[in-house]
């Protein structure tokens, strides 16, 4: 906590920033010496009196003293950061309202040169919260605009358990309106507001339904086009209008599965070695598939029940997919790296303010991993951050191999959340990060050990969110009855997925084999013979 007085017209306005909140909560601490601090604690600027222009010069300046403390370049881009706070709060003074200048918040950040470092508005920073918390209240169902010239608002999932779920809600249900406002024209984000709110209370949405298919499945035909005049049969489209209570639900970012084990050259060891949890594994079980959509705070839970259960059906090898997984809480990436690996490995290097003072991030609660099989990692142009984190960790330390169709995003900067008074909050970047090898990740990416990547004119036209694959992957959405068996479908003719299971093909058998030979080395050593020459035992 760190509080600056800003005298602002004769009135003296308190200002208190809050703590670091939020993924990346490090970095609040850092920059104490800031030039920024360094000035009179007394600035002389003149205040508003529309209550908003006010609002928003007060929030300005709340933001100006954080970055000041926070910001991971002390130099802050060349810039006079504490010169120029007096030049962005007269241009706010000037505005015309408090949206305008609000909008002085942002041109003062964009000195910095940092893309990261940014004010998310309250309702952008409220939807943020729900992702990191993993959890949120409503009605448990994920909208979106279909991808055609129609642009219906199409349920993409009920979320399993949630009232939505339970009301009998499928994906590819038309949202017609929401308490009663039509949702023509409107984006998922926008509809999506109106069905959060508070635990308890109830929301009416009325539905169009013409199939009991999953939107965009090649399979199902779309149904023609009534006749002019005509309306659509009772079979070709059934409305109904429900009652939907608003309740927590849980977001599952996890999806999990046992794929069909990859097929092993002739002659492969029959057992692997003993797992952490005691057992002889087979070589010919089944793949485990891992799909993480963000490094939400139960992300790492949800993915050590899934190895847990993965484990107890016999997998031999495992795919953990972080295709289009934007990324997310830092602590959540560390704490899978643990589920994965022995001991007390380096997750990542981390640089702040000083650009010598270079700290290594350790997993900080040692332990044995839970399973030790082979691992492949997907990625993609889409994983970024936390799923870079996660995957240059596993590569660096030699527990996986990693298989994609193009580097990462490569965002490598660290942000601290600071929530303001506003209700907005200020994303500032506080650090950056290389791999445990010391590679350089920001604007980089990670190169993948092994491409997927088809040609082209083989491949045809980009229709899986950039997998490279063709196979219709969507990433970010969580699973419900009847769509399982429509994505390990997909997944069994995933290009990436396909590319993984030949490296685990290789690792397993290789494993196998080596268990094999230690097993023909290491035989029960037979009891010696007695030594007849030593004299008897009570004998001199």
């Amino acid at each position: 906590m760190f509080c600056k007085i800003i005298e602002a017209g004769g009135a003296s306005v308190d200002m208190q920033g809050s703590g670091a909140k939020g993924p990346e909560a490090r970095g609040e601490q850092r920059g104490a010496n800031s030039p920024a601090l360094a000035a009179s604690e007394l600035v002389r600027l003149p205040a508003s009196t529309d209550p908003g222009v006010f609002a928003a010069q007060r929030t300005l300046a709340e933001a100006w003293t954080i970055v000041g403390r926070a910001f991971v370049d002390p130099t802050f881009n060349g810039h006079d950061w504490e010169g120029e706070l007096r030049q962005h709060m007269l241009s706010a003074y000037a505005a015309h309202n408090g949206e305008e200048a609000l909008g002085e918040i942002g041109r003062m950040l964009e000195d910095l040169g940092d893309p990261y470092t940014r004010r998310v508005p309250p309702e952008e920073y409220a939807s943020f919260r729900m992702s990191s918390d993993g959890e949120l209240q409503g009605v448990g169902m994920l909208i979106a605009n279909e991808p055609t010239a129609s642009g219906n608002l199409l349920v993409l999932a009920p979320i399993k358990g949630g009232p939505a779920d339970r009301a009998g809600i499928l994906p590819g249900d038309e949202v017609v309106s929401i308490n009663g406002l039509s949702m023509e024209g409107w984006n998922g984000e926008k509809a999506a507001r109106l069905l959060r709110g508070k635990g308890g209370t109830e929301v009416r949405v009325r539905l169009a339904r013409r199939s009991a298919g999953i939107p965009g499945v090649p399979s199902r035909p779309d149904p023609p086009p009534p006749l002019p005049g005509s309306s659509p049969s009772a079979e070709e489209l059934e409305l109904r209008e429900v009652s939907l209570r608003r309740e927590r639900v849980q977001l599952s970012p996890l999806f999990h599965a046992a794929l069909p084990p990859p097929t092993l050259p002739p002659g492969t060891g029959s057992v692997m070695p003993v797992g952490a949890d005691g057992r002889v594994r087979r070589p010919d079980g089944p793949v485990g598939y891992l799909r993480l959509t963000s490094f939400s705070s139960n992300a790492a839970a949800e993915m050590r029940d899934a190895i847990q259960e993965l484990e107890a059906a016999g997998a031999s090898s495992y795919i953990l997919d972080l295709r289009n997984n934007p990324g997310g809480l830092v602590r959540s990436s560390i704490d899978i790296a643990r589920l994965w690996m022995d001991g007390s490995p380096v997750v990542f290097n981390i640089s702040g303010r000083e650009s010598d003072d270079v700290e290594s991030q350790l997993v900080d609660t040692p332990g044995s991993a839970l399973t030790r099989r082979p691992l492949v990692v997907l990625v993609n142009s889409g994983s970024a951050s936390a799923s870079e984190i996660l995957s240059g960790a596993l590569h660096d330390n030699h527990r996986a191999v990693i298989v994609g169709d193009s580097h990462t995003y490569g965002k490598g900067r660290i942000q601290s959340v600071f929530e303001l008074q506003d209700g907005s909050a200020l994303f500032v970047t506080v650090a950056r990060y290389q791999t445990p090898a010391g590679t350089e990740i920001d604007r980089i990416g990670i190169n993948p050990d092994r491409s997927c990547a088809l040609p082209p004119t083989a491949a045809g036209p980009a229709s899986d969110g950039g997998s490279g694959s063709g196979s219709g992957f969507i990433a970010g959405l969580p699973m419900v009855p009847g769509s399982e068996e429509a994505l390990l479908d997909s997944l069994l003719s995933d290009g990436c997925v396909l590319a993984a299971r030949e490296v685990l093909q290789r690792e397993v058998a290789v494993v196998a084999n080596a268990a094999a030979v230690a097993a023909d080395i290491v035989r029960p050593v037979a009891l010696r013979a007695p030594d007849l020459t030593s004299p008897p035992a009570g004998r001199l």
